[in-house]
């Protein structure tokens, strides 16, 4: 049986994942529920808990209720009753009961303060494995609906739940973005024990054993290696460090405004690198005498890749300029820099524009092509 996390206060680095979990979710929301072109939302919680740690600190199921409100409850007071499902699955029923105590408690206390006789979100429970709610066929219908936008919430103990099939899923599921815990450090330790290989083709996990704490890029460089090549999906890691250990987050999304929205959040978590709660990359610590947020490691490396891509004219716009970095997990301000930087070998084509945010958004006229010298 899985450990209960919750019978215990919540150490850091549940808390810095469920910072994430709760700053990803604040930007995925209102972009959902303010487009005209989604009929209805979805948020599923699929290892849910009991919503709350010993010390009455929420969990992940109160936390996405919480942000669902907005500031001064500007979102729940403009929402039609039903548009918004919040689907919350706990295999342990015990837990499942405490859930829905938990949540019942929270959402009374809620209403109490916007003075509403009912909530204008629906809130469903769920105490089944993970694999059968999964694959269940009212759960596959919503996941496979252009019209319906999900977030999908996947907190896993260890790694064997999202495995490939699961990834692959979510990956063709429409309008759906999802981000799941994996234990990377077990994977990389026991790569050859068949119950592993029962789960993952370790043989294409490339690790570098002499970077121990790069193992959860690694890992996530396998999930990318599952997406068809033509398809564009983007994913992105964030390292959580615990004592000896490394575990992560694993981000995906069919959208540039997705990805723009999560690397923010990562990037104001970690300004040197965007992927982690410690120094990947063994950059110079702030407040030492040649720290500069602007060129770390992991960004000079970048934007050296980007340069060469553009010099050798594998990248012939700036749109796909930003995409680039979208799909390395750099902001894509790196972009506009790199422009700057080689300016006098490359001719700008069309009306040069510094935008780098909202990139869907960019008008034909917006976009402008690049050649080199």
């Amino acid at each position: 049986m899985a450990k209960d996390i919750n019978k215990k206060a919540f150490d850091d680095a549940t808390k810095l994942k469920l910072e994430i979990f709760r700053e990803c979710f604040k930007e995925w929301l209102p972009v959902f529920i303010h487009s005209p072109f989604v009929e209805k939302v979805f948020i599923y919680d699929f290892f849910a808990g009991s919503g709350i740690d010993s010390e009455n600190n929420h969990g992940s199921p109160l936390i996405l209720l919480d942000e669902a409100k907005g500031e001064d409850q500007m979102f729940c007071s403009k929402v039609p009753k039903g548009r918004v499902v919040f689907g919350y699955n706990e295999k342990i029923e015990t837990k499942r009961k405490l859930l829905e105590a938990n949540v019942t408690t929270h959402l009374t206390e809620c209403l109490s303060n916007c003075g509403r006789s009912e909530c204008v979100y629906n809130v469903g429970y769920g105490s089944f494995d993970f694999k059968e709610v999964f694959e269940r066929p009212t759960v596959s219908t919503i996941l496979n609906n252009p019209k319906y936008g999900k977030f999908i919430l996947l907190d896993q103990y260890g790694f064997k739940e999202v495995d490939n099939d699961v990834f692959k899923k979510l990956t063709e599921s429409p309008r759906t973005d999802f981000i799941f815990f994996i234990s990377s450090s077990f994977i990389r330790r026991f790569k050859e024990h068949p119950y592993i290989l029962k789960y993952f083709e370790t043989n294409r996990i490339n690790f570098d054993e002499s970077k121990p704490k790069e193992c959860h890029k690694y890992v996530a460089n396998y999930f990318r290696s599952l997406i068809p090549k033509k398809t564009e999906f983007y994913l992105h890691q964030f390292t959580i460090k615990k004592g000896s250990n490394y575990y992560g987050l694993i981000f995906g999304t069919g959208h540039t405004l997705g990805m723009e929205k999560f690397l923010k959040v990562c990037w104001d978590k970690d300004k040197l690198s965007g992927e982690s709660n410690f120094s990947m990359y063994n950059d110079y610590q702030p407040n030492t005498l040649f720290y500069t947020e602007t060129n770390t490691v992991r960004i000079n490396d970048y934007k050296d890749q980007l340069k060469k891509a553009i010099l050798a004219r594998k990248i012939n716009n700036n749109l796909d300029g930003m995409k680039h970095a979208l799909l390395n997990g750099v902001p894509t301000r790196a972009y506009i820099e790199v422009i700057e930087e080689i300016k006098d070998k490359i001719e700008i084509v069309g009306k040069f524009n510094k935008k780098i945010t909202n990139i869907h958004r960019l008008k034909e006229s917006d976009i402008y092509q690049i050649k080199t010298k």
